[in-house]
C-alpha cells in the first residue's frame, strides 16, 4: 500500500478495519465452553497475598437508548428486579465459599445497564451480602454507573451510606436535538442535579461518559458537551465513538443512517472534544480517556502503571477480578471466565447452587506475552522492545510497516512509540501483536 499523504484517504483506509478495543487479550470472541470445575479450580488457587476486584453486572434499564450496544434489558417489573438482586446475593455466597482464603477487595464496580434499576432496597441487600462475604480494604474504590434520568434520591443516599466514592454518569451529548435522535432526553438541569446529589451523599469522584459519531452531531455539539463536563468538575471524561451495528443490536435501526457523520467527521468530532478538554486542563490518557492531573488515573498514567480491563482504563492492579451477574466476565491468573449471558439460565444456576460460568479461556504462555505487550501499547502508547520476544516482533513488523510509514508510530531508542497523530489509531498498533485477530475480525467494531 502506498503512503497516504491525504488525511481523508489515510483515515478511511484504516477506519475500514474491524478491530477489538483490547479490554482483554485474547478477546471475548475467542472464549469457548468452560466447565464449572475448571473455574472452581482457578478460584481454589487464589493465594492469601492476592488482592481482589469485583465486577457486578446489572443488565436493566427503564428505557431503551437507541444507540446502546450493551448487554441490557428494559423492564419496570419490580418482581424481576428483586429476583435478580436475590440472585446476586446468592452468587456472592457461592463465590465466597469457593475461595480458600478471604483476600482483601480493593475495587468494586457496578455496571450495566443501569445498576440503580434494582432500587435502593436491592442495592442495599447486595452490598450487605458483599460486605459480609468479602473483606473490603478501607481505601477500596467503589464505583457505579448511573443514568441521570432515573437516579432516585433513595438510591443516591444508599450508595453514599454503602461507601461508594466514584460514579460514572452517561451523558453522551448535551444537545437536545441530538438527544431526540438517540432516544435519550436529559436536560442540563437533570445532569447538574445528579452531580449535586451524588456529591452531597459523599460521592466526590465523578466521571462523565461522552460520545461522538451520533446522529445529527457535529463538532460544536461534541465540544460543548466536553466543556460542560469540565464546568461540572468531572474528574474523568471518556469520549467513545458510537458503533452503529444494527445487525447485532436491532434497536439501532431507529437511528437513520443518513444522519450519521462520516469517518472524517467522526475524527473531527473526537479531536474537537480533545481540544476542549485539554484547554480545560485535563490530560489525555490512552485512546479515549481524559482526567484531571491530580486524579489517580492521571497519576497512574504518568507512573506507567495504568491498566486496562473489561471496564476500560483503570488504576486497579489486583491480580484477580471476579465477575458476578449474567454475562459478567472475570479475569484470573489462569485466564478468563464468563457467566451465562441469559438471565433465566444464570438465575437457575445460582439457585441450584452452581457457579454460573459458561465460557472462558485458559491463557497460554504466548497469550500472556502478547497480553502484556498489547496492554502496554494501549495504556502507555509505547513499548520497550526488549520486552518483545524475537518471534513476536518478527511477526509484527510487516503489520507495523504501514503505520510507521504513515507517521502513526515510530521507532526510537529501542522503543516503539505511538505518535500524537497515531493516538486514535492505537488499536491498529496493538493489533499488530494480536496473533488471533484474523479468526474474529468480523465480530469487532470499526476502529475509528
Amino acid at each position: 500500500m502506498d503512503a497516504l499523504p491525504d488525511p481523508r484517504a489515510r483515515l478511511e483506509a484504516y477506519a475500514r478495519q474491524n478491530l477489538p478495543r483490547y479490554t482483554s487479550y485474547p478477546t471475548a470472541p475467542h472464549f469457548g465452553p468452560m466447565a464449572e470445575a475448571t473455574y472452581r479450580g482457578w478460584l481454589a488457587a487464589i493465594q492469601p497475598g492476592d488482592t481482589l476486584s469485583l465486577y457486578l453486572h446489572i443488565p436493566f434499564c427503564k428505557e431503551l437508548c437507541w444507540y446502546c450496544g450493551c448487554h441490557t434489558a428494559i423492564t419496570r417489573s419490580q418482581a424481576r428486579l428483586s429476583h435478580y438482586a436475590a440472585g446476586l446475593v446468592r452468587e456472592t455466597g457461592l463465590l465466597a465459599a469457593a475461595l480458600p482464603v478471604r483476600p482483601p477487595v480493593v475495587s468494586l464496580h457496578l455496571g450495566g445497564g443501569t445498576p440503580s434499576a434494582i432500587g435502593a432496597r436491592g442495592l442495599g441487600e447486595v452490598m450487605a451480602a458483599l460486605r459480609e462475604a468479602f473483606a473490603f480494604r478501607a481505601d477500596a474504590e467503589l464505583s457505579v454507573e448511573l443514568d441521570p434520568r432515573t437516579l432516585e434520591d433513595d438510591a443516591v443516599a444508599l450508595l453514599g451510606r454503602a461507601g461508594f466514592n466514584r460514579a460514572s454518569l452517561g451523558v453522551q451529548d448535551m444537545d437536545e436535538g441530538v438527544q431526540r435522535l438517540i432516544g435519550r432526553i436529559q436536560p442540563r438541569e437533570m445532569v447538574e442535579s445528579a452531580v449535586t446529589r451524588l456529591r452531597g451523599a459523599g460521592i466526590q469522584a465523578i466521571n462523565f461518559d461522552l460520545m461522538y459519531g451520533l446522529p445529527g452531531q457535529d463538532t460544536r455539539h461534541v465540544a460543548a458537551s466536553a466543556r460542560f463536563a469540565a464546568e461540572m468538575g468531572a474528574d474523568r471524561v471518556a469520549v467513545f465513538g458510537y458503533a452503529h451495528v444494527p445487525w447485532m443490536k436491532p434497536h439501532q435501526k431507529a437511528i437513520a443512517e443518513d444522519m450519521l457523520p462520516d469517518v472524517l467527521a467522526r475524527m473531527e468530532q473526537a479531536e474537537a472534544a480533545e481540544r476542549a478538554l485539554l484547554e480545560a486542563g485535563y490530560v489525555a490518557i490512552g485512546l479515549d480517556h481524559f482526567a484531571r492531573p491530580e486524579d489517580p488515573m492521571a497519576v497512574a498514567s504518568r507512573a506507567g502503571v495504568l491498566r486496562r480491563n473489561f471496564q476500560g482504563y483503570t488504576t486497579d492492579r489486583a491480580p484477580v477480578l471476579l465477575g458476578l451477574g449474567a454475562s459478567a466476565i472475570g479475569a484470573l491468573p489462569q485466564g478468563y471466565a464468563q457467566n451465562l449471558p441469559d438471565e433465566r439460565a444464570w438465575l437457575a444456576a445460582v439457585e441450584g447452587g452452581h457457579l454460573p460460568v459458561a465460557r472462558g479461556l485458559e491463557l497460554t504462555e504466548d497469550d500472556r506475552i502478547r497480553r502484556a505487550i498489547i496492554e502496554a501499547v494501549m495504556c502507555d502508547l509505547q513499548l520497550d522492545l526488549q520486552r518483545v520476544p524475537a518471534l513476536v516482533w518478527e511477526s509484527a513488523v510487516p503489520r507495523l510497516a504501514p503505520l510507521l510509514r504513515d507517521g502513526l508510530a515510530r521507532l526510537e531508542d529501542g522503543r516503539l512509540l505511538v505518535t500524537e497523530a497515531g493516538r486514535r489509531f492505537v488499536r491498529h498498533v496493538a493489533a499488530c501483536f494480536d496473533a488471533r485477530l484474523a479468526a474474529a475480525a468480523a465480530r469487532h467494531s470499526a476502529a475509528v
